[in-house]
């Protein structure tokens, strides 16, 4: 007999989260999809400022920013983890890790603009600065918005809300999270990698 808790898995055709969520990741996606447009056709028209561009940003930055939205990502996926497996306590110290995570990133982000503006890299300097701060703030945002559901769902997670089997509130997090993730892990290559 194991003393490991067992997970409670989902229905096989079970889609994490709401479909309000859903619908707010799609309006997301789709206001990226506008800005990633934007950025190919800017880069279509100034192939020069788009080459040389990535040089003139803070690749540490862009790097650890990318640890922390990963880490995030990882941690929320353990969070719900716990929750299925009636771990409340570990759920809720994963969603801590989330929040750090969040919070190191924007102040990572914080630090990179301020470094930007000590070396001169502002968005009058041409499309690509444009373009780079038209994504990252915009993503800046979504990550912003992130914590405040994440507070939510922190708050509701202490207050015992979810169960193995009640926790859709922790799923839509989850979900809205990653896709934050995977936006910057299509702006990470863009702006700071592709020459």
């Amino acid at each position: 007999m194991s003393l490991a808790p067992s997970i409670q898995l989902p229905a096989e055709d079970h889609i994490p989260g709401n479909k309000g969520m859903w619908a707010g990741i799609l309006c997301e996606m789709t206001e990226f999809a506008v800005l990633f447009a934007v950025y190919f056709t800017a880069r279509v028209f100034f192939p020069q400022e788009f080459r040389a561009g990535p040089g003139n940003l803070n690749l540490l930055a862009g790097t650890l920013n990318t640890l922390w939205m990963i880490s995030g990502s990882y941690f929320v996926v353990n969070a719900v983890i716990a929750i299925r497996q009636n771990r409340p306590a570990l759920s809720l110290r994963f969603l801590y890790l989330v929040f750090v995570s969040a919070a190191a990133y924007m102040m990572t982000k914080y630090l990179e603009f301020e470094w930007n503006v000590t070396h001169g890299v502002t968005g009058g300097n041409g499309a690509f600065f444009t373009v780079y701060y038209y994504l990252t703030l915009t993503h800046m945002v979504h990550v912003f918005w992130g914590m405040i559901g994440l507070g939510w769902v922190i708050f509701r997670t202490r207050g015992g809300a979810y169960t193995p089997t009640d926790h859709e509130g922790m799923e839509s997090f989850a979900s809205y999270w990653h896709a934050t993730d995977l936006v910057w892990l299509i702006i990470f290559p863009l702006l700071y990698l592709l020459h």
